[in-house]
């Protein structure tokens, strides 16, 4: 029988010792890890226990915290702002039921609303520029400050 079998063998006596000790109700999970040697981590779940659960065990327990820094959660950041500018900008969607989607969606949302009011703005200043160039002059309304704002901001949003 090689180490890792006979390992394998008395943790798991030792897991059916330690539950028989435990309250009814009680899970149990034994986790054994090398740092830097993920393919050699082991994890002995018993029946029932909840992944989520172990997982916000370790949080309360084990200081976990939304607030500490690691790269999960940089990654996860990084795939919603990813979502919520590829929404915005009407492309590079996420695959089908994928969890980012509803970043997608509220970016794209934002996207349109914004899409919306700077055509509802160039309407608007070409109806104010065509209003002042009739009463004052073509040369008046090219140099109408609200106009010329206008315009400057309409290039940047389509920029």
């Amino acid at each position: 029988m090689s180490a890792i079998n006979r390992f394998h063998e008395v943790a798991n006596d030792a897991l059916v010792m330690i539950s028989d000790h435990l309250p009814p109700d009680a899970k149990l999970t034994l986790v054994i890890y090398i740092p830097g040697n993920p393919e050699q981590d082991i994890l002995f779940k018993g029946p029932g226990v909840d992944a989520d659960e172990v997982v916000n065990t370790l949080r309360r327990r084990g200081g976990l915290s939304l607030d500490g820094d690691n790269a999960f959660k940089r990654g996860i950041c990084d795939v919603i702002v990813g979502a919520l500018a590829g929404g915005k900008q009407n492309n590079n969607p996420p695959p089908a039921e994928h969890w980012g989607q509803r970043f997608w969606d509220i970016g794209r949302a934002e996207g349109a609303l914004q899409e919306e009011l700077v055509s509802s703005l160039k309407k608007t200043v070409a109806d104010l520029f065509y209003q002042v160039e009739a009463k004052h002059g073509p040369k008046a309304a090219a140099e109408y400050p609200s106009i010329a704002e206008a315009k400057a901001l309409i290039a940047k949003l389509q920029a």
